[in-house]
């Protein structure tokens, strides 16, 4: 594999790029980096946030308890610290679920428009 073949991965996301994937505003993972103890990005020379993939999961997790499956900020912390990897297996299955549902909608769509 040459050069350019290796694509290239990105290490490190700003809080804009993240709340664009999260689709939430940035003052909202402000807020929860403050309430979570599991949200910790590194910060550059200039003070600003910088999230890695590992960070991106944890907000993720957040974000399905608090905003899809209604917990308190206190119960997705309880849920967060009694059953870390439980909740993350759980997390990976529902997104690999909603892939193939987004595959299967759009292969539906294909046959349709024929």
């Amino acid at each position: 594999m040459t050069y350019k073949e290796k694509e290239i991965e990105k290490k490190y996301f700003s809080i804009g790029e993240v709340a664009e994937q999260l689709n939430i505003a940035p003052s909202q993972i402000r807020f929860w980096e403050g309430e979570f103890d599991v949200i910790k990005p590194q910060k550059n020379r200039n003070g600003k946030r910088q999230f890695t993939k590992e960070d991106i999961e944890k907000l993720k997790m957040v974000y399905h308890l608090v905003k899809e499956k209604g917990y308190t900020l206190q119960g997705a912390k309880q849920m967060i610290k009694n059953n870390n990897k439980g909740l993350k297996d759980k997390m990976e299955m529902i997104e690999s679920l909603e892939e193939v549902k987004a595959f299967l909608v759009e292969l539906k769509q294909k046959l349709d428009n024929q």
